[in-house]
């Protein structure tokens, strides 16, 4: 089995990443590179090791995290499917069966919910992901530009993002500093609620409640 820090290394994985960096930079879409891969991939360790997944699954779990976006300069729409085929493709003799299905269902579960869960990694894989939400991954640099996209605004007005994992409460919590005065935490709703219903999801899955905190408002 390979480490994280051997996949980052992968020029095909790396070069994928950069590939989607692109693609989506040029269809307007927030920051999908290397910056939110390393990210997800530091947040979902941390969740696997905060609800004491083993650490062959906080391995796995982080790996997943990195590579989960990579094939979106292949498609957008169907990314999911074709990263986890794309890891089968470059990793197939590097992981045990095992191994590489669960971080292959992760991949392809991230962004869809038509599965149920099966294993921890896919639900720590969509809790990391979907609370990365933060005013870092706007790239367009004008602001008429960026109040005229909805999820540049919300991305914008969002200048701290935490997940907390409370072991005793068994709850995972989602903090966010939202600035009102830029966009109304309405607007965070409309284009997130569906991503907060699957975090719901993900989190009960591990035994775990999923609470929202906006502007120390606990809405979840």
């Amino acid at each position: 089995m390979l480490t994280l820090n051997q996949v980052k290394k992968n020029s095909k994985i790396l070069e994928f990443i950069k590939q989607t960096e692109k693609s989506l930079k040029a269809s307007g879409y927030t920051e999908h590179g290397l910056d939110h891969s390393t990210l997800v991939a530091k947040r979902a360790r941390k969740i696997a090791k905060d609800i004491s997944l083993s650490e062959k699954e906080q391995e796995l779990s982080a790996i997943a995290g990195f590579c989960h976006d990579m094939a979106s300069f292949i498609s957008r729409s169907e990314h999911h499917y074709f990263g986890s085929l794309l890891f089968h493709q470059v990793f197939q003799n590097d992981f045990s069966p095992s191994e590489i299905s669960k971080i292959m269902r992760a991949i392809s579960m991230h962004d869809r919910d038509e599965m149920e869960f099966s294993n921890p990694i896919s639900a720590v894989l969509i809790l990391a992901d979907k609370s990365d939400v933060h005013r870092s991954r706007v790239l367009v640099k004008k602001m008429n530009r960026i109040k005229a996209d909805i999820h540049d605004r919300v991305n914008f007005a969002t200048t701290m993002s935490k997940l907390l994992v409370d072991k005793k409460k068994k709850r995972i919590t989602l903090i966010l500093k939202i600035d009102a005065n830029f966009v109304p935490v309405m607007e965070y709703f409309e284009i997130f609620t569906k991503r907060m219903v699957y975090c719901r999801g993900a989190a009960k899955y591990l035994g775990y409640q999923f609470g929202l905190v906006i502007n120390n408002f606990k809405l979840l």
